[in-house]
């Protein structure tokens, strides 16, 4: 269950950047989760709120997941989503998004009342 291992990594991401800001509460979280990553995005959110549920600096945080198309381009010039079989000449197109899991934002509260 790969899901589990990165809901930990979100949340542990999450903690540690928190932690370095001298956060109060985390309020959001947001993931980008390829398309072509075979990840369940539901998966993650349910094992992401299991996670944090004894962790007072996440009461009442939201893991905010994104989906990322795939995107690829071939050599031939052709830019676009196809992952199989690039149409303009047939070659095999390269995966250039689509496959990653990232956690591009965190928003929190910190000891002086600010949102990071």
């Amino acid at each position: 269950m790969h899901e589990f291992s990165i809901a930990n990594d979100i949340y542990l991401t999450a903690k540690r950047t928190a932690v370095e800001h001298m956060a109060t509460s985390i309020k959001t979280v947001t993931v980008e989760i390829g398309e072509l990553s075979m990840i369940s995005p539901d998966q993650v959110e349910f094992l992401f709120s299991v996670i944090i549920e004894d962790d007072p600096l996440f009461c009442g945080t939201t893991l905010d997941t994104k989906v990322i198309p795939p995107e690829t381009t071939c050599s031939c010039g052709y830019k676009g989503n196809e992952i199989f079989v690039c149409p303009d000449c047939g070659s095999l197109p390269v995966v250039i998004k689509g496959r990653e899991i990232v956690v591009s934002h965190i928003e929190i509260d910190t000891q002086d009342g600010e949102v990071a």
